[in-house]
């Protein structure tokens, strides 16, 4: 059997999310996703709390009938690049291999001599956590960015009313 890992941030769970997500499950067997970040939140780059995004991705993947084939862990950064991949290690459960759009994480990865594999990804510049803040800031329609059952949980999360104030807390 053969299981992959995917790690994001998820802030909140998007298209190029599910694209990716799409991409690894016609490949492997199984997916461990691994939400990094998980000591930030209420952060105008984190805003969703760790309970939060494993909510909304354990509801997208039961919409989707996936939850026999994928696992969520949560995982807190360190301050260390080098012994991150084996952090991560220590956190979730056995697998053959990485895939991920971002080089950082597969350089480390690759440094730990753990298989991974590039995603291209998708549609970048819109489907990405800072953009959607980005457009909720500007009164842009965003939701056509997150998968439908993600958009109907955000608005009861108050997601846009929290990405306005967080941005004024930047400031």
């Amino acid at each position: 059997m053969s299981r992959a890992l995917f790690v994001g941030r998820f802030q909140p769970l998007h298209k190029g999310h599910e694209y990716a997500l799409n991409y690894i499950l016609e490949r492997e067997e199984e997916l461990i996703i691994a939400v990094g970040s998980t000591q930030d939140n209420y952060t105008f780059e984190n805003p969703l709390t760790a309970g939060e995004r494993i909510e909304i991705i354990w509801a997208y993947l039961k919409s989707r009938n996936l939850t026999d084939r994928v696992i969520v862990c949560a995982v807190p950064d360190i301050n260390n690049n080098y012994v991150w991949p084996r952090h991560v290690k220590s956190l979730v459960p056995h697998f053959d291999v990485v895939y991920s759009g971002n080089e950082l994480v597969l350089m480390l990865f690759e440094a730990a001599n753990i298989p991974v594999h590039k995603i291209v990804e998708k549609n970048r510049d819109e489907y990405q956590g800072t953009a959607i803040r980005q457009k909720i800031l500007r009164g842009e329609p965003w939701e056509h960015c997150v998968p439908p059952i993600v958009a109907n949980i955000l608005k009861k999360l108050k997601f846009e009313e929290r990405i306005k104030r967080l941005a004024k807390i930047k400031k």
